[in-house]
Order: structure tokens, then sequence, then C-alpha cells
């Protein structure tokens, strides 16, 4: 019989106490361990993840990459899962990952996918429209690892590397409440505006006038959202508006940075 691999699972947490709960004990049937890096949560977070077995520690917040980086560094196991505070792993999936685990398979490649849904507040599972996107979350650190960008927070396998496929889903809750996607909306676009000025990238002026209404009608048709009817109105439009800040405020970063080229008063 074949031993099961070791998985560290780690996440990354900031005032999450009414959410991290779930995530610990969706990964609990398959994790070796449970790894929190907290950036100063000034609620319950770093009580209810100990309370759980988890191992907490505290760093300051460098970024999304480098928090994610730095977690990894922490893990006694080659073999990690990552979730972030607002996932769970769904019964299905971590059933198939213990599987996995317990098998040859899972060597059968390095870096596993797996499809990440939407689960909104008044829900309780993804719908079957649900939006969702595929991400490394089950890798070998020794093959690849979390970039260390700020703001992209993703696993960079090397060139050629195998990449396979989970079957089973991933439920993400990131909307608390509309108040609560507003703050993020305006938190994350201002990361997103200083990476892109880090990176030396300019917006086409058009893109002003455009950002809006393409992005909406993504959300509202690409993503499904019009299946959630009044609902998907609602988030299509903060998903636009989301991406119009991103661009509002690169460019006020560049007027800016132009005034004070010519010794403009400010």
């Amino acid at each position: 019989m074949t031993a099961a691999t070791p998985i560290s699972v780690f996440i990354i947490a900031h005032n999450e106490e009414d959410r991290i709960g779930r995530a610990i004990r969706s990964v609990e049937s398959f994790a070796d361990e449970v790894i929190v890096v907290d950036s100063g949560s000034t609620d319950g977070t770093v009580r209810v993840a100990e309370s759980l077995g988890a191992r907490v520690l505290v760093n300051p917040w460098p970024g999304y990459g480098p928090q994610k980086r730095f977690a990894e560094d922490l893990c006694r196991n080659d073999w990690l899962f990552n979730l972030d505070a607002d996932e769970a792993a769904t019964p299905a999936l971590a059933a198939e990952i213990k599987a996995l685990a317990a098998s040859v398979a899972l060597e059968s490649a390095p870096f596993w996918r797996v499809r990440i849904r939407d689960v909104f507040a008044h829900e309780s599972e993804p719908a079957p429209w649900a939006y969702g996107y595929n991400q490394i979350r089950l890798y070998d650190r020794s093959k690849g690892r979390f970039s260390d960008s700020p703001v992209h927070d993703t696993v960079r396998p090397p060139e050629g590397a195998r990449i396979a496929q989970l079957k089973a889903a991933m439920a993400h809750r990131s909307i608390r409440s509309v108040a609560f996607h507003v703050e993020k909306m305006n938190r994350y676009s201002t990361m997103q505006a200083d990476d892109m000025a880090a990176r030396g990238r300019r917006i086409a002026r058009w893109r002003l006038l455009t950002e809006f209404p393409f992005t909406f009608l993504k959300a509202y048709v690409v993503r499904r959202y019009a299946f959630y009817g009044w609902w998907g109105l609602v988030i299509s439009t903060n998903f636009a508006y989301t991406r119009f800040l991103r661009l509002a405020k690169a460019y006020e970063a560049e007027l800016l940075a132009q005034s004070q080229t010519r010794g403009t008063p400010q």
C-alpha cells in the first residue's frame, strides 16, 4: 500500500474571523498541517485559526505574492495546497485530493489546477452557472512557486512543466456584502494602479470611455451573471466599476506626475 504523500496547506489572512474557520475545516481530511500567515488582524482571526489546530504566524503585509512566498517557506512539506481565507474546498475536492495523495497519481504532475467558483453570501454552494477561474493550487514547491508580484499571486511553473486538472471545484466567497465589495474595489484598484505605474504601463485614453461598458458586458454575458437576475446586475456593475477605477487612478497618477514635471503648484 502506498503511503500518503503529506500535504501542507497554507492560508494568508487579515480580519477573516467569519470565514477562516470554514476554510480550515474544509481541508482537515487531507492536510498534514495548516499554516496561517496573518498580516495583523484586529479581530478574532488568529484565535479561530489556532483553535482549529493551525500554526499561525504574523507577518506585516508585503503584497499578495511575497506573502504567499513567505507562507510557502514555513511549510514542512514540498507538496502544498493553497487556499485563501475566503475559499473552501468542497467535500468532493477534499475527497479527491485525499485519494490523490494516497496514490502514485499525485506524482504524475508537479502542478494541479482547480476550478474556483463564486459563491455569494445568500448562497450555500456554487450555482450551476457560477463563474469560475482555473488556477494551480496543488503543487510541488521544489518544481515551482508563487510569483513575487504584490498584486498577481499565481504559481509560476517552469516552461514545459506538466499541469494536471482536479475534477472537483473550490468555493469562493469573496463578497461578504455590497459595502464590503465597495471597500475592496477601492483598495484593490489602488494596488493595481500602483503596480501599473511600477511597471511603466501607460493607459490608452480611449479606454476611459470603453472600459466600463465592455467590462459590464463581459461580466453580465461571458461570466453569466445575467442568470442571477437583479443580483447579476449589481455584481456586473461593481465589477465594471472596479476595472474603471484602476484606469482612473492610473490616469490620475500620470497627470500628477506631469504637473510636477512642469512645476505646477499643487
